[in-house]
């Protein structure tokens, strides 16, 4: 089996405890990263920071944050100040957010997102690479980072369409794919080595999939876990998350978990929804674990299990006992 393996949390997991026990348990078990994502819970710098001072080896990564809620500039500080508090273990992970956070949250209008993810990602390479932005208004000097990083900080995209995949392809160092079954992550692989030819790009980024984990001792459990990650995303975040899990041929599955949970907070796995959480999560028992990440290997070169939330902190740790043995 070739390929890392790391952790990642959610915005919807704000206890700092048990990412903080689970990343230092992570670097323990010989696992490559840790990732934090941001939305209205916990600021994922700062809980980064925080980890950096507990651990030593293990990688630390922004995933994501909004490019809605951070000028460029303030996202090149961040990135530049993590990636010196780390000893260079940081990679940027950034993202073009959703309509209900940016516009219920930052209180911005979530309009052209690709447009915004572009535009911040080649400003925010440009300062950590020690230049300058071009003016805006006249008569402006643009200005640059006191202090750029001395280890070159990676830039992560997340994306999850065709056109903000392809900009993954031409700018980021990586993909970060969520929640996509593995014919997608095919095709992705397809539509980044087509956008870099384009833009005369001689590397190529990896991929690195965002995987929900839904792993328990007996599959019941690890039912109940799938149905929790799908209801969430189905019915939380926005029109964005259930409207490309229907393009990519799950209308039928996404109906019968809709149908047998009314309330968003339901836990009941339906039988004809199983295809959708076999694709698109790390779903089986702990024991299976070993065989489920070969599997997802197969379609990425690096993988980033995310956390279920809303558990005990204890079980978390058994999830990364769990995915730690290959």
């Amino acid at each position: 089996m070739t390929g890392t393996v790391g952790i990642a949390f959610t915005p919807f997991e704000d206890r700092f405890e048990v990412i903080e026990r689970a990343a230092v348990l992570a670097e323990e078990r010989g696992l490559e990263s840790v990732g934090v994502a941001e939305a209205m819970t916990l600021d994922a710098p700062i809980v980064l920071a925080r980890l950096a001072e507990r651990t030593e080896r293990i990688g630390l990564v922004t995933g994501v944050l909004s490019v809605w809620g951070r000028t460029p500039a303030t996202l090149a500080l961040t990135a530049a100040e993590l990636q010196r508090s780390s000893g260079g273990r940081f990679v940027l992970g950034l993202g073009a957010g959703t309509a209900p956070i940016t516009e219920g949250f930052h209180g911005q209008p979530w309009q052209a997102p690709l447009r915004k993810l572009r535009d911040s990602l080649v400003a925010v390479r440009t300062l950590l690479d020690g230049g300058r932005l071009p003016a805006l208004q006249d008569g402006v000097r643009p200005l640059r980072l006191g202090c750029p990083p001395a280890v070159p900080v990676p830039i992560a995209l997340a994306a999850i369409t065709p056109p903000s995949i392809r900009l993954a392809g031409a700018l980021a160092e990586q993909w970060l794919p969520f929640l996509l079954p593995p014919a997608a992550l095919d095709a992705g692989r397809e539509l980044m080595a087509d956008a870099a030819a384009s833009s005369g790009r001689t590397d190529a980024a990896t991929v690195t999939a965002s995987v929900p984990i839904a792993l328990a001792p007996d599959r019941d459990g690890a039912a109940r876990i799938a149905a929790r990650w799908l209801v969430t995303y189905a019915t939380r975040m926005g029109p964005l998350y259930p409207k490309m899990l229907r393009e990519h041929g799950y209308q039928h599955e996404l109906d019968a978990l809709l149908d047998s949970n009314p309330d968003p907070r339901g836990t009941h796995l339906p039988a004809a929804a199983e295809r959708l959480a076999r694709d698109v999560l790390f779903f089986g028992t702990y024991d299976e674990a070993p065989e489920l990440t070969r599997a997802w290997l197969k379609h990425a070169d690096d993988l980033a299990f995310v956390a279920p939330f809303g558990l005990p902190g204890e079980q978390i740790s058994d999830t990364v006992e769990a995915i730690s043995h290959p």
